[in-house]
């Protein structure tokens, strides 16, 4: 089985971790001084930590993309449920696609999207279907 791996720098590795447990449902495989891994059954992902006590990542956002709506909407009650804050599921057009989408942002301001995309679109800034032009950056 493939999985993707990703690796980030954190500027504090326990509140890291608790992020991650609860974001992900799932303890890490290994904790060692300045370093945690996780391997994450749903969605298939090795996450490595590595502390960088002088700030973490330069990463846009980080993203989980979903089969179905039903499964962004299984996902944001789960994330909520864990008393992370969230976005809430919006329909959306943004960075090219209509998408179902919640966000969620972890540790040193790295933001996590749990999507799926529902069509292409010819839009890049963030609108909500239905509403307006929404000033919070989705992908850019």
């Amino acid at each position: 089985m493939s999985r993707l791996q990703l690796a980030l720098d954190v500027s504090d590795l326990d509140e890291a971790i608790d992020f991650y447990t609860r974001l992900f449902a799932t303890e890490p495989t290994k904790v060692r001084p300045g370093y945690a891994n996780f391997a994450i059954a749903d969605p298939p992902l090795k996450l490595v930590l590595f502390e960088s006590p002088d700030g973490g990542g330069t990463i846009n956002h980080l993203g989980v993309e979903a089969d179905t709506p039903a499964e962004v909407v299984a996902a944001e009650a789960r994330l909520s449920g864990a008393n992370l804050d969230t976005t809430g599921v919006e329909d959306t057009a943004c960075c090219f696609a209509e998408k179902t989408e919640t966000w969620v942002e972890a540790p040193d301001d790295i933001r996590w999207e749990w999507y799926v995309k529902t069509a292409d679109s010819e839009q890049l800034d963030n609108v909500v279907l239905g509403g307006s032009v929404d000033t919070t950056p989705c992908c850019g």
